[in-house]
């Protein structure tokens, strides 16, 4: 009795490495499925138009009011020491650097991956993913390597939209709720954002819309038989998915800024 916490813990915690090292193995497939034809291209553009601009609305929204709550929070704070001038460069480098592309992940990960994952799970439970395999198609190259390489392009898009948004959320909030001179607000927004804060965002955009399609078709193909398996690795999918991006975000931040 006083061994069996720690051995839940262990059997957890060996099954969450098992489960990495089979999301790695599905990684170097997906990836030796993407450098041999054939290339799909109308799956491609249906999934880019699938996960890019279906998912503007929920992106945009989010990143609006982001920007217009990180401008409140800052202006909070900044009047505590008299640094209300520093609203308009925090909330852009926030958004630009953390906020929009984790955020935007995170959202993605949530509509996208869940939607991956049921898609290819009830194709699985359809035995339609046999059929393919019948009719010579490798469901790899059809099914994934189309769905990674979308979600790897539109996400740094989406999150160039929202941060773009986002900073728009913080305008309107600063110079109508606070009353920060507009001119000025955008002074300092210009002056204090660099070009490396717009591209790191960019670049961790780019990885999370990649794990998010890698994570949603692995957990579609390896969804169980049933309803129940699919709905399981739907959620699987989502959670495993936010984890990784957050576990990303750290990795790159420690990369990018760390000097």
């Amino acid at each position: 009795m006083i061994l069996a916490p720690v051995a839940a813990i262990g059997r957890s915690t060996l099954g969450g490495l098992a489960a990495l090292g089979r999301i790695g193995l599905f990684l170097v497939a997906t990836l030796s499925a993407a450098l041999r034809p054939p290339f799909y291209f109308r799956e491609f553009v249906h999934a880019l138009w699938v996960i890019g601009y279906n998912s503007l609305p929920v992106v945009g929204l989010t990143a609006f009011f982001t920007g217009g709550a990180l401008a409140l929070q800052i202006y909070e704070g900044g009047s505590r020491f008299n640094a209300e001038q520093v609203v308009p460069s925090i909330v852009a480098i926030g958004m630009v650097r953390e906020l929009g592309p984790v955020l935007g992940g995170l959202m993605v990960a949530a509509r996208v991956a869940s939607s991956i994952a049921a898609e290819i799970g009830t194709m699985k439970v359809t035995e339609q993913l046999d059929a393919l395999v019948t009719l010579s198609t490798d469901p790899m190259r059809y099914l994934t390597v189309p769905r990674v390489l979308a979600a790897t392009f539109a996400v740094p898009v989406l999150v160039a939209v929202g941060d773009s948004i986002g900073i728009f959320g913080g305008y309107v909030i600063g110079t109508g709720r606070l009353d920060l001179n507009a001119a000025a607000y955008l002074k300092n927004t210009a002056d204090y954002l660099e070009l490396w804060d717009i591209t790191s965002g960019l670049i961790k955009g780019a990885v999370f819309g990649f794990i998010v399609a890698l994570v949603g078709c692995y957990f579609g193909m390896n969804s169980e038989r049933g309803a129940q398996g699919v709905g399981r690795a739907t959620k699987s999918a989502v959670v495993t998915a936010s984890i990784l991006i957050l576990a990303a975000n750290y990795l790159l931040t420690e990369l990018f800024f760390s000097a």
